[in-house]
C-alpha cells in the first residue's frame, strides 16, 4: 500500500463481555476496535487510521489509552461529549452461534462526524445494529468524497428489542442503501435477511432460511445492478465467496477458501477483522479475490487469540496467506 494512505472506520467501540463456547470469560472493548487493530497491523507508519465513534466518557480514556499502542492510528474521531456508548454481553452456544444483549446505546454517526476525514481513501462501516451507521451518513459520503465505501451487512439486518435483545431483522429498505456501497460484506444469516424475491407459488418464500449458492448468486446479481461493485459473503470454516463484475460486464463468482486455524479461541470480532482485510487488500491490489484472502488471513488471525497482540505484520500475513493459497495468493508482492 502506497504510504499516507488514510482508512476510517465507522462504528461502534462496545464494551463487550463474552462468554466463549468454552466458558471462558472476557471483558474488553471490541468491534471498531478490532478492525483498527487489524488496519494497524496491514498499514505503514505513515498511513492513518482513524476511527469514528460514540463514546461513554467512562470508557473515552481507557479506549484511547488501548489505541495509543498503535502509532498510526489517530484517535480524534473518539468522541464522549454525549455520553453514549454500546454495552454489549455475549453469551457464546458453540463456535458460531451466540445470544446477544445489549444494554448500552452509542448515538448514530451522522454526516457531521465523517467531515474530518472526507479525504479518506476507504470508509469501513462495521455497525453491529441498524441504527448505528445510517443509509444518510454513507450517502454524504458518497456525495462529498472520492473514498471506497465498505459496509458489514451486521448492522442493517439487526435490531433491538426492548429489554436490549439483538435479533435479525429483513433488510427491507436495502435498495436504498446499495448505490451508497461499493463493497457489500456479510455471513449467510445475514443473506438471508437481505434477499427477498417476489412470492412464487401459493406459499410464498420462506424468510430467513440459509440462502442456496443460486439465491447468493441471485442476490450478488441484484445488488452489482444497483451499483455495488462486489459482494462477499463469509462461509465459516469454508472462507468466503466474492461476487463481482469482470471487464465484460459479465458476473464472477469465486470461492475464496478458508485460511486454517489450529485451534480457535474467541471467534468474536472476525467479521470485523474480515472487513479490514478486505479494505486494505483491495486498496492494495485492486483484486476483490486478493481482498477476500486478506479478509480470510485477518479473520483466521483474529480467532486464534484474545488479544490485540494476535494480528501479524503484513510480511507475515502474506507469508500465511501464500501458505494457504499457494506462492502468488497476493499477486505482485
Amino acid at each position: 500500500m502506497s504510504a499516507n494512505r488514510t482508512v476510517a472506520v465507522l462504528g461502534p467501540i462496545p464494551r463487550d463481555r463474552i462468554i466463549t463456547h468454552r466458558g471462558e470469560t472476557f471483558e474488553k472493548y471490541g468491534c471498531v476496535i478490532y478492525t483498527v487493530a487489524a488496519l494497524s497491523a496491514l498499514m505503514g507508519p505513515d498511513d492513518r487510521i482513524c476511527p469514528v465513534v460514540h463514546v461513554r466518557k467512562e470508557d473515552a480514556g481507557p479506549i484511547t489509552e488501548l489505541l495509543s499502542a498503535f502509532p498510526n492510528v489517530d484517535t480524534s474521531g473518539i468522541r464522549s461529549r454525549h455520553d453514549h456508548g454500546d454495552v454489549v454481553e455475549l453469551n457464546y452456544v458453540d463456535q458460531n452461534v451466540r445470544i446477544e444483549r445489549q444494554v448500552g446505546f452509542m448515538d448514530p454517526i451522522l454526516p457531521e462526524d465523517v467531515e474530518f476525514v472526507l479525504d479518506a481513501d476507504a470508509f469501513v462501516c462495521v455497525p453491529i445494529t441498524d441504527y448505528e451507521v445510517g443509509q444518510s451518513t454513507l450517502a454524504y459520503i458518497k456525495a462529498h468524497s472520492d473514498g471506497l465505501v465498505l459496509l458489514d451487512g451486521h448492522g442493517p439486518t439487526n435490531a433491538l428489542t426492548s429489554e436490549g435483545q439483538r435479533f435479525h431483522r429483513m433488510w427491507v429498505d436495502r435498495d436504498a442503501w446499495l448505490p451508497n456501497v461499493d463493497i457489500l460484506k456479510m455471513n449467510l444469516e445475514e443473506a438471508a435477511c437481505s434477499w427477498f424475491p417476489p412470492t412464487a407459488g401459493p406459499d410464498g418464500p420462506t424468510f430467513g432460511a440459509t440462502p442456496s449458492r443460486a439465491d447468493l448468486t441471485e442476490f450478488a446479481s441484484h445488488c452489482l445492478g444497483k451499483g455495488v461493485k462486489a459482494v462477499a459473503v463469509t462461509l465459516d470454516e469454508e472462507g468466503c465467496v466474492v461476487y463481482f463484475l469482470d471487464e465484460n460486464g459479465s458476473l464472477r463468482e469465486e470461492v475464496v477458501g478458508r485460511v486454517p486455524v489450529e485451534h480457535v479461541v474467541d471467534t468474536t470480532g472476525c467479521g470485523d477483522s474480515f472487513a479490514a482485510g478486505m479494505a486494505f487488500g483491495y486498496l492494495e491490489h485492486r483484486d476483490f479475490v486478493a481482498a477476500c484472502r486478506y479478509g480470510n488471513a485477518m479473520g483466521a488471525q483474529r480467532c486464534a487469540g484474545s488479544d490485540l497482540a494476535i494480528y501479524r505484520s503484513l510480511i507475515d500475513t502474506r507469508h500465511q496467506m501464500q501458505s494457504a493459497y499457494g506462492e502468488f495468493a497476493v499477486g505482485a508482492v
